[in-house]
C-alpha cells in the first residue's frame, strides 16, 4: 500500500528582501513551500511563483494573515542605516516581536529567527542588546519549536539587492581569503547562503523546544 503524501508546507517569511531572508524565499521555493512573503511594499519586480504570495503590511498593524506552518523571520537593519538607536529597535525588536505575536495568534507552531553571534539582552553593545531582547521576547511565546540563527558577519552581495553595503562585512570579506582558516569559527564571517540553508533545515525538523545554531555550526566544511 503506498503511504500517503505529505501535505504541503506553508510558511510566513519576514524580511524576504534581505540579505538572508531572499536567500530562504528562493529556498523555500525550490522545496515547494507555499510562502507568505510579509514585505513593506512589493518589490519593483516581484518574483512569479504559484506558491509565492506576497501582503504589504505594516508590522506596526499587522492584519490578519492565512495560516502556516513555520514562521521565518530575517529581518535586521543597523544603526547607521536605521538613523538612530530608537528606529533601529523599531526594526530588529518591535517589528520581530510583532511578527512573531501574530504568528502565534494564527497558529503557527515553529519559528525561526536571523539573530546574531553574541545576542544577550544583558550585553553592553546595544546592538547584541535588541538582538538577546528579541530572542528573549520570542522565547517565551509558547512556540512548539523555537530556533534561533547566530551568524558573525554575513558574506554575501548586498548590491545586487538595492541595499547599500556595511563596512564590516565589506572588511571581512576582505579577510575572508586570507586568514578565514586561521580566524575561529565561532567569529569566522559565514555566508548567507550558509545560514539559510541551516535555518530552513532545522525549523521543521528540530524537536520540541529551544534550539541555538551557532555560527560555526552553521559553516559549511570545504569540498
Amino acid at each position: 500500500m503506498t503511504a500517503p503524501a505529505s501535505a504541503p508546507r506553508t510558511a510566513w517569511l519576514a524580511g524576504a528582501s534581505g540579505l538572508v531572508g531572499s536567500l530562504l524565499l528562493a529556498r523555500l521555493l525550490d522545496a515547494s513551500v507555499t510562502v507568505h512573503a510579509l514585505v513593506r511594499r512589493l518589490p519593483d519586480v516581484p518574483r512569479t511563483d504559484p506558491r509565492l504570495h506576497y501582503h504589504p503590511v505594516d508590522f506596526e498593524h499587522l492584519p490578519e494573515l492565512p495560516t502556516a506552518d513555520d514562521l521565518y523571520i530575517a529581518l535586521g537593519t543597523t544603526i547607521k542605516v536605521a538613523g538612530s538607536r530608537p528606529a533601529f529597535r523599531r526594526v530588529d525588536f518591535d517589528a520581530v516581536v510583532r511578527t512573531a505575536e501574530a504568528a502565534r495568534a494564527a497558529g503557527i507552531r515553529r519559528v525561526g529567527l536571523v539573530s546574531a553571534v553574541g545576542a544577550d539582552p544583558k550585553s553592553t553593545v546595544f546592538y547584541n542588546q535588541v538582538k538577546g531582547e528579541a530572542e528573549q521576547a520570542l522565547a517565551a511565546l509558547g512556540f512548539e519549536v523555537t530556533v534561533f540563527a547566530r551568524p558573525a558577519l554575513l558574506l554575501g552581495d548586498r548590491t545586487a539587492l538595492g541595499q547599500p553595503a556595511r563596512f564590516g562585512e565589506q572588511l571581512a570579506e576582505r579577510l575572508m581569503l586570507p586568514l578565514g582558516a586561521l580566524m575561529p569559527k565561532a567569529i569566522r564571517p559565514i555566508r548567507a547562503d550558509a545560514v539559510a540553508e541551516a535555518l530552513m533545515a532545522a525549523v521543521p525538523t528540530r524537536p520540541a523546544g529551544l534550539h541555538i545554531l551557532s555560527s560555526q555550526s552553521m559553516q559549511r566544511r570545504p569540498a
